[in-house]
Formats: structure tokens, sequence, C-alpha cells
């Protein structure tokens, strides 16, 4: 649970339940999938493609321009970077319409914080991202799961009745799914908001590596207050370290999300570095295909050795048929391999990594 040992001051340390704990928090474990210095790690569906090196001079170069006025709080709305966004994101977007903070996560914070709390419920559709419920019952809100199709699919009629029936807060939508990489139809996002009284919010965490004629949910914004499409810099972006997400919404709804957030909660820094990332999003984007066409190779590769990878649209493979997930995980550990476990009986996932780190993978997997 703890990623380093209590520490012992006087013979003595404290646990969780000898603190004065919300009730609430008790029982519950910290987000953190595993960690480890292995030689390919394919388990947090990282970009493992680094960012291109012209590229990096020239994210430095505004982080040094920064710098110079680091004694100075940073532009608290962010102003060059939400233009950024908009533009990059287009489908007519303005710098109103567009939020960010450090992470997708926070930028999910930020809603649960504004539109859902004590008294209040989230719902999503399990199995999905781990954190939706984490972050929900941090606010005080209880978290409602639903149910997918035995592929893990949802129907436009079957998702809105559920909706329907437990009359959420808020809703969480990821499309691309994730740990199972399932695609969501725009049909299926716009029954759900006619049939959610809350927010919706649509996390295409993923969306940049779905097929090229699938169309967003920011398609869907216009004439829609209460819907949000949240997106992060750290998949096809290859930007995970430097912590930067963000949505797109109806400007009334991010004026609520400015009740909630800290003060500057932005630094010069991530702002420089995300600005000038932006810059060059055709190039940091190269890579994408790259990596979708490792996606493919490991889901036909793993189809030739017996097991039943789904249908994926994002950098990951959720693959089942397998006997004993513990023991093939282990297996592969011992090999220098780290993927997922992600809790789902008889099943594993693997991200896409570069061509030497899905080979990697994949010889691992046959020779166990």
């Amino acid at each position: 649970m703890y990623p380093f040992p209590p520490r012992s001051m006087g013979g003595m340390s404290a646990s969780l339940d000898d603190l004065p704990l919300r009730d609430d928090l008790r029982g519950l474990t910290p987000y953190g999938a595993p960690q480890a210095p292995l030689p390919v790690a394919l388990n947090v569906n990282e970009n493992t493609h680094p960012v291109p090196e012209d590229v990096a001079d020239d994210i430095l170069d505004g982080i040094a321009r920064a710098l110079r006025d680091v004694n100075r709080y940073p532009d608290r709305e962010f102003t060059s970077l939400r233009e950024g966004f908009a533009d990059y994101l287009g489908h007519g977007l303005t710098p109103e319409q567009i939020w960010a903070a450090n992470g997708s996560n926070e930028v999910l914070q930020h809603l649960l914080q504004a539109f859902a709390g004590p008294g209040r419920t989230a719902f999503g559709f399990g199995p999905t991202y781990s954190m939706y419920p984490l972050l929900t019952r941090a606010t005080g809100a209880e978290y409602v799961t639903g149910t997918r199709g035995v592929d893990y699919t949802l129907t436009p009629e079957d998702a809105a009745a559920q909706v329907a029936d437990a009359a959420p807060d808020v809703v969480f939508l990821c499309a691309p799914n994730n740990p199972t990489g399932t695609p969501l139809s725009l049909e299926t996002i716009a029954a759900v908001y006619d049939a959610a009284p809350g927010i919706v919010i649509v996390d295409e965490a993923y969306q940049e590596f779905a097929p090229r004629e699938s169309r967003s949910a920011l398609t869907l914004l216009p004439d829609r207050e209460r819907l949000v499409v949240s997106r992060t810099m750290s998949k096809a972006f290859a930007f995970a370290g430097a912590r930067v997400g963000y949505l797109a919404a109806d400007p009334a709804l991010i004026d609520a999300l400015r009740l909630v957030r800290l003060p500057y909660h932005l630094s010069a820094l991530t702002q420089a570095a995300a600005t000038a990332a932006l810059r060059h999003a055709p190039t940091m984007l190269g890579m994408v295909d790259e990596i979708v066409s490792q996606r493919d190779r490991m889901s036909a590769t793993l189809e030739a050795l017996g097991y039943q990878p789904y249908e994926s649209w994002t950098n990951f493979v959720l693959f089942s048929g397998v006997d004993d997930p513990a023991h093939t995980w282990q297996g592969l550990y011992d090999r220098g391999i780290l993927i997922r476990d992600v809790g789902i009986p008889h099943a594993l996932r693997v991200t896409a990594g570069t061509e030497q780190e899905t080979s990697a993978f994949l010889d691992a997997l046959a020779s166990l």
C-alpha cells in the first residue's frame, strides 16, 4: 500500500487507524500502478517514445524564458496555453471554452469538486478507469458502477437506461475506454447526455490513437452546456512527466471550475513547457502512427498465440484467455517485462511500446 515503510520515532509508528481520518476514506487504497526499474515497462500506457530533440530544445528555451520571471506568480488564467489548446482542438473552440490543470486527474478533480461532493453521486460503466471512484470518494460523493456488455461495449439504449435509473450528478464516459480499449459511439454519448440530469464527462485521454475517420465528442459540444470533453498531453504528446490535462466545455461550466481551483494552480514552467509542445503538435503526434502499428501488431500476435485481444482504439491492448494472470505477470516480470494486471479475471493489459519493446514483450510471452 505504501511506497516506503513507516518511519519509527522513539520506537513507535502510527497507522491510518491511529489518525482522525474521515470515516468515508477509511479502508480505501490509494492509486498505485507497480513501479520497477525493468528494461521494458509497458504497464501504465505511457508513450514510450521520447520527445523529439528539436522539440525538446524549444521547450527548454521556453522554460528558460519563464525562469526569468519565476519570482512572480504565473498567469492565473494561463491565457497563452488556453489559446494553444483551442487552436489544437479546432472545432471552432475559443479559449473561453478551455480549462487545464496538472494532469487530467486534476481536471477531473476540479469537475467533481464543483459538481459532486457530499450527498451527490457520480456514475461510470465498469470496468473503467480506476481513478474515477477514487476521485469521487475523495470529494465525499458516492460512486455508482454501471455494467457493460460481454465485450465491454455500450449501446445507446442500455447506457441511457442505466443513467436514467441512477440519476447521477456526474457521469464518466471513457472514450475509448481504459482498461479495455473499447470505442464509444457518439450516439451513445448523446443518449447518455439526454438521460443524465447532471454533467457528462467524456474522457478522451486516448482519442489521438483512434482511427482518423472517427469523430470526437467535441463535435457534440454545441448546445450541450452540461457536456465536458477532457484530454491529456500524457499519452499521444509523450508528456506524462509534465502533468498537463485539459478540457473543453461551455464557458459557464469553465466559470464553475474557477470556484474550486487553487490560486495559480498551473506553474509558469508548466505553462511554458506545454505551450511550446503545442507549437510542435504535428511533430509530437508523428509517433502516433508507429504506436498504433505496434498495437495492431501485438493484437495479431496475441491472437496467433491463442489469446483473445479486445478491439482497441488506444495505445494498449487488453487480452483474455490467460489461465493464471498472476503467474503470467510474474513470468514476464522475471524476464524484464512489466505489464498490468487490472483485476479483470483471466486478462492482462499491455501498452504498445517501440518496435523493440513490443518484440521483447511478444518474445517473452511466447517463451512462457
